[in-house]
This record gives structure tokens, sequence and C-alpha cells, in this order.
């Protein structure tokens, strides 16, 4: 036997003997009760569940051979197997049936089993329990032990598509055939041929056993008979986690083996509660005291590996038992003091039909009852089947303070506590509660743990063990899956541009939003700052510093000009014409202080806008001087009927007719869609680009469309007149300021299109400082040349001499 086991009578014995001495729970009656062992055998299952319907040893259905016992319910089996086996006999007899070990239905339904009660919680809560502790520690990669049942093949299958469905991986999926089921050599070599690769040849960490008690003794007999150096330095890596049906039992072959291999294990257990008054009842046990006990002596023997004296037999066992030996100085894997989670749930199964019978006793009549001398006897006319409608609807707190009751599918309600398995080398353990599953609460939220009472195994140095096929992909990268491996396997690949990974192992990157960027190690994303080309930084500066340069330096030539307004130079191709082309330029240099700082609406209105108008009306003045130069040459000729043409009526016609048509083009600009102050979040990756949006783009083109047409025409008129023959000809000049201006204003569209941000600014700027400054350079520099250090040229007697 396994004295593991012997706590489950005790503990139906101390429930029983409590109810007796109770006086509120079946006055005057005493219960009793009856135990059968089913040899973990289909054939003895059956036949001590007859064994308990009947007295004697003969069976014939439906009649009743000797004095019949007064049967009410039964309690068992452990395993699933031997509850159903069970439930095939008592089902027929409608008896109540309490079981109270964990499985699930497997392919049996509460209508077919209308007698089945389970004194543990549905398995399906044990299910997602196992996956939420996964989930906990974060582990993808774990291997599925189950035993070779109907039990095993559900759980399996079950399992398997409960982790997939929450991201988690079996990297294997095998069977264990528990020490019952071994009929052969064969079996055994079988069972070390399956588990062996699984165990060792998977990088695998967390490893999950579904099964029953004799699941261990193979599983440990493995571990212990393995090879010893490639197990000492592999399966201390390995993490337990076990089901509730599994105890942490050895036989009496395993009895020098230690359990070091299961240390951190961590496992799910029926909850229970601890009784004081149970240890002392344990304590208490005695191999001479109890009587009708037949189990009582062979765990004596066994546990204590002892004979009881017996005279009528020779003992074969080294040693005598004193029947003084203390129960509590056994090692765990043969008996506890704690009340385990099945022996709780036996307690509680006890208590259950007490009470049921209880309310089933006191709900006949007075009259119907049957006096005894003076004490109530009714319980004889009482059936088995009548409990059903007590015990289904039964409620109480037990000695804990704990309410049991059933649900509507007859389980008792309640969740699963979590526990972590704790051994000394004494071949001893603790088994400490570190958790609880409960199903009643919250979607995720269904299991509680507490990490600093996990005590796990030395080779962790105390750290939470990793379980994944592939180590977490940190922060800043994603994961890629590999070809033809399941998908907890697969490589980390940094994240692509524009995107980030702010926590581990992110299946995809995620962009960040418009007002922020990605940081170097593409792990966060960070706020960007509004930035624009202001008056304080060195570029603003550097061109604010030029466009003031050029003004001043305009206005000195404007004031030249105006000084020496009667020379000849300054009277030739109409100094008025003069005057309103320094003007303009000198406008265009300030024009372009309206692109510094920080846009506003007003600012976004004007600039574009002023630009195009000012610089239509500069180069409407280089062109108007041009055609002056070829009209003046032409009307020179005998008979010409240019002469008409000449005069300042042209000039101005040209001009106000250049700035004309620029100024319709800008008023239909900012009558339809204006330009208007915008931040640009995507030209530049670290920054708000603090700008103006055009508005009509088409507008915008249009306008330096237009000035890009004026400024060919005007070069082409130069070009053509550079060569004529006259003295005040400064077409030479207006070629080469315009030939600048082009190759100014050409160079400005590719550079603007392809630069971003505040760089387009400075472009459109230095733009209009370079092509004024052309002008203005090439125009008036040769006359203030003139004017100021060769004033004797400055005549018109020299200049006809030159001609001449």
């Amino acid at each position: 036997m396994a004295t593991k086991f012997y706590q489950h009578p005790l503990a139906l014995a101390f429930a029983v003997d409590e109810i007796n001495r109770n006086p509120k729970i079946l006055p005057n009656v005493s219960l009793g009760f009856h135990i059968y062992d089913s040899y973990n055998n289909d054939k003895m299952t059956y036949r001590t569940t007859l064994d308990l319907l009947y007295k004697s040893h003969s069976y014939f259905p439906n009649y009743e051979c000797d004095t019949p016992k007064n049967l009410m319910a039964i309690i068992g089996g452990l395993g699933s197997e031997t509850s159903f086996q069970m439930a095939d006999i008592l089902a027929l007899y409608k008896i109540p049936q309490l079981t109270y070990g964990s499985f699930p239905p497997v392919d049996r339904d509460n209508s077919k089993l209308p007698s089945f009660y389970r004194m543990v919680p549905n398995e399906t809560h044990q299910f997602l329990g196992l996956v939420r502790l996964l989930q906990h520690f974060e582990w993808t990669w774990v291997g599925l032990l189950a035993v070779s049942d109907d039990s095993g093949e559900h759980f399996l299958q079950e399992m398997v598509a409960l982790l997939s469905k929450y991201g988690i991986c079996e990297a294997f999926a095998e069977t264990i055939i528990k020490q019952g089921g071994w009929e052969s050599i064969q079996d055994i070599i079988d069972l070390f041929s399956n588990i062996y690769p699984a165990l060792i040849g998977n990088n695998v960490n967390t490893i999950i056993l579904y099964g029953e008690t004799w699941s261990m003794v193979p599983l440990t007999t493995f571990l212990h008979l393995g090879d010893h150096e490639l197990l000492r330095n592999t399966s201390l890596r390995w993490v337990w986690v076990l089901t509730a049906q599994v105890e942490f039992a050895l036989t009496g072959l395993q009895r020098f083996w230690g359990i070091e291999f299961f240390q951190g294990t961590i496992f799910l257990s029926i909850h229970s509660k601890e009784l004081p008054a149970f240890q002392k009842f344990l304590r208490n046990t005695k191999p001479y005291q109890a009587q009708g006990d037949g189990f009582l002596q062979d765990f004596w023997e066994q546990a204590f590996v002892c004979s009881l004296p017996n005279t009528e037999e020779i003992s074969m066992v080294d040693g005598t038992c004193t029947g003084e030996e203390k129960i509590e100085s056994l090692p765990g894997p043969f008996f506890e003091m704690h009340m385990t989670g099945h022996s709780y749930s036996i307690y509680n199964a006890v208590y259950a039909i007490a009470h049921a019978l209880h309310a089933l006793y006191l709900s006949h009549s007075h009259q119907k009852l049957i006096m005894s001398g003076g004490k109530r006897d009714g319980l004889k006319d009482l059936q088995p089947w009548q409990l059903h409608p007590f015990l289904q609807h039964v409620s109480f707190n037990n000695s804990a303070e704990e309410r049991v009751s059933f649900n509507d599918d007859k389980e008792v309600e309640g969740g699963f506590d979590v526990m972590n398995l704790v051994t000394f080398h004494n071949r001893s353990y603790s088994r400490v509660k570190i958790g609880k599953v409960d199903p009643d609460a919250l979607e995720g939220k269904e299991l509680i743990i507490d990490e600093d009472r996990i005590l796990w195994q030395s080779h962790f140095n105390q750290v939470v063990p990793l379980s994944l096929c592939t180590d977490y992909c940190h922060p800043g990268s994603q994961k890629q899956k590999k070809e033809g491996e399941k998908f907890c396997c697969y490589d980390c690949v940094p994240c692509p541009d524009g995107k980030i990974a702010n926590q581990k192992d992110m299946d995809d990157c995620i962009k960040c939003p418009e007002d922020q960027y990605p940081s170097k190690g593409k792990d966060q994303c960070i706020l960007k700052s509004i930035t624009f080309l202001s008056f304080e930084e060195p570029l603003g500066i550097s061109l604010a510093s030029l466009a003031v340069f050029f003004s001043i330096i305009t206005m000195l030539v404007l004031g030249i000009f105006v000084k020496c307004k009667d020379t000849p130079i300054v009277k030739a191709n109409n100094r008025n014409i003069t005057y309103a082309l320094l003007i303009s330029l000198l406008l265009c240099f300030v024009s372009s202080l309206l692109f510094l700082g920080q846009p506003t609406k007003f600012t976004c209105y004007l600039r574009q806008s002023a630009f195009g108008i000012i610089f239509s009306v500069a180069v409407s003045c280089v062109l108007a001087k041009t055609i002056t130069v070829v009209v003046a040459f032409m009307a020179t000729k005998p008979g010409s009927s240019m002469r008409k043409w000449t005069g300042k009526r042209l000039t101005y016609s040209i001009i106000f007719l250049c700035f004309l048509v620029q100024a319709t083009i800008c008023m239909l600009w900012l009558g339809t869609s204006p330009p208007f102050p915008d931040l640009d979040m995507q030209s530049v990756t670290t920054k708000i680009v603090a700008g103006c949006n055009e508005g009509s783009t088409l507008m915008f083109y249009s306008v330096l469309g237009y000035l890009g047409l004026l400024s060919l025409i005007t070069l082409t008129v130069a070009f053509l007149a550079r060569k004529l023959p006259d003295s005040f000809n400064e077409a030479k000049f207006i070629t080469f300021s315009m030939l600048m201006f082009c190759s100014v204003w050409v160079s400005f569209v590719p550079t603007y299109l392809s630069t971003k941000g505040k760089s387009m600014v400075a472009v459109e700027i230095f733009s209009i400082l370079a092509s004024s400054a052309g002008l203005l350079c090439c125009i008036f520099s040769p006359k203030c040349y003139v004017i100021i250090l060769r004033p004797e040229l400055n005549r018109r007697e020299q200049l006809i001499r030159r001609k001449n």
C-alpha cells in the first residue's frame, strides 16, 4: 500500500468521530463507515463496490441475502477511472457518490450520472489556472507529461488547444504509464524511451505533469535510474508544474530515494485549510488502540519498517514495532501531518452527507418516526435515493469556518490553492501556499500569487526561471517567425524606421504619434520639439545680417543716385526706373525678414505674395530698362516708326502691366486659398516644423512660374541688345545680372523640393538675397564705381568721346 494515502481513511474517521460527538447533527444517531481498497485494479474496483452493497460474498442482483448494510452514501474514489467504474454500479441503485479527486468529465455528463457529486471544483478551472500561472511567469515553451488513460488524453487535447489560444507552445506532449498499468518489462522500456528523449532532448525548463499519484512512481524511478551525469546537469533546470491530482508519494521500494529533483515545484492543490484537531487526532493514532481498522497494521509496519508482534505468525521484517513510534516523524512522501487537499475533500464530504441526512431525517413527520427505547430509529426506513434533493442543496460552514455547497452541476464551489514544494535532505518536504486560483474573479485576474514566498531550485539563484523557445525580443525589436517551427520560436529583428517596440516580445512594432519620434534604441517615443528658423540661431542671424547689410547697401546706392541725379550716368536709361528698381530691391531684401521667426497668420499671409509682387516689379524695371535701350537704338535710324514709342509712357506701361499680372495672381491666391500657419509633423523626424502652409500649391508655383517667365523674357531681350552701339547701353550688365538671377531661381526649385523643415525657408531666403544682390551688384556696381571713384568719366563729353 501507499502509506501516503492512509491519511484519507483517517480523515474519514476523524470527521465521523466529530459528527458523532456533535449533538447538533443527527442527535442520538451514530454514523458508521466501511473502508475498501480498490487495489488500483478494475476488477477489484467492481468487486469492492459490490462488497459495499452486500454483506455476503455471494451476489444475487435485486435480492438481499443476509442482513443488509444500512448504506446511505459512498465517498470515492481518488482516480477518475475508479470513480467512474464505481458510478457504473452505484447509478443503478441511485446511491449518492461523492468523489474527492480532481478529474475531467471524459465524455460523461451529469445527466448520465445523476448520483455523482464532486467535492472539488471543475477541472476547467484548473486548466485555466495553469495557463494563468504560465502567463504570470512568462513561460511560453513548456513540456506536457500526462498519465496514459482517458483523463490524460483529455488533458493533452484540452491543454494544447488552450496553450495555443494564449500564445504558449508545447515543446513535447508525452504520456506516462502509471505503475498499476505496468504489465511487462516492455512497458517499462517504453516508458524510458518516451520520457528520456522528451526531457533531455528539448530545450525546455518548465514541465507540466498531469496524472495521479501513481504517475509519480515511474517518473521518480526514471529520474533516479537515468543517466546521473546528464540528469545532474539538466534536471535541476526543470521547473515542475503539477496538477491537483498528484501527490508526492514514494513506495517502500523507494524508501531511501529523495525527491530533490522536485525542489521548487509549483503545483495546484485542492483547496484545504488546516484543522488543528486533526493533527492531534493523528498523533493519538496507535496500532493497538484502533479496533476494526484492517489497514492500520499494514500502514504501521510499512511506514516504520518494523513488525507488530503477532504470536500466530513469524515476522519476516527486521525489528519489532513498539507501537509508540511517532507518526509525525515520518517523511512527507510517506505520510503528512498537515491535511492534504484530498483529505480535506473527504472531511467535507462526510459533513455534507451528515447535514443532508440530518435534513432528510427532520423532514419526516413525527408520526412516521419509529420510537425505540426513547430513541429515534427512523433512519432504517430511509433510502439512499431520498438523500439526493437534500444533498444537492446542502450548505454549511465546516469547522474551519469555510462555506461548503454544491452548484447546479453538483460540484463544490471554489478554486485551487497554488503551492510551492520545499525539499529537505532528510527526504521530507514542506508545502508552502503561495497563491490561489479564483474562478469567480474577473477575467485575467483568476490567479493570485506571491512570488516572494517561492523557493526555486538552487540552480536559478532565486531568480524567476526562463522557459522560452527563443530569448525575449528586447524593446526596440519585433518577432519574426521561423519557417517550419512553432510560433513561440522566432527571430528578433530591429524595428523598421519610424516604429518602436516599447515592450519585450512584441509581435509588431508600432508607429509613434505624429507629435513624437522613436528614440535611438527604438524602444520609446520622444516628444518632438517645435522648431522654426528663428532670429536667435546662427543661420537666422546670418541671413538676417545679410538682409540688413544689403538693405543698407541698397539705400546707400539709392542715396548716391539721388544725390547725383543730374549726372549723365544716372540720367541715362530713365532714372525714375532706376529709383523704382532700387526701391524694389530694397523691399526684396526687407521682405526676406518676413520668413524669419515663428510663423504667424500675418506673416504667412503676406510673405509669399509680397515676395512675388516686389520681385515682379524689380524684374519688370530691368525689362523696361532693357526695352528702353532697344527702342532708343531703333529710334535713331532715319524714318524709324519707333520714335513714337520713346519716352516714359512705354516704360511705365511695361512696369505696370507686369505688376498687374502678378498682383492679380496673388489676389486670386489670397482670396481663394491663402497661406496659413501650420505644424509639419512629417518632414523632420525629430522636430515639429512650425511653418506656413501655402494653401494652394498651384497658386504658389504660378507666382514663381510667372516670375520665371518674366525673368526669361528679360534675359532674352537683354542678351539680344547687349551689342547695340549706344553709349548708354547697360544691356551687358543686365544680361549678366539676369543670367545670375535665373541661375539662382533655377537652382532654387530642386533645392527647395529636396529640403525639409526650416531648411526650406532658409533656401528661399538665400535665393531672395542672392538674386536681389545679383541684380544690385551687376547693374549698379559699375555705375557706383564711376560715380565715386572715377567722377571724371561721369561727363557727357567723356561719354561722347568714348563713343567716337
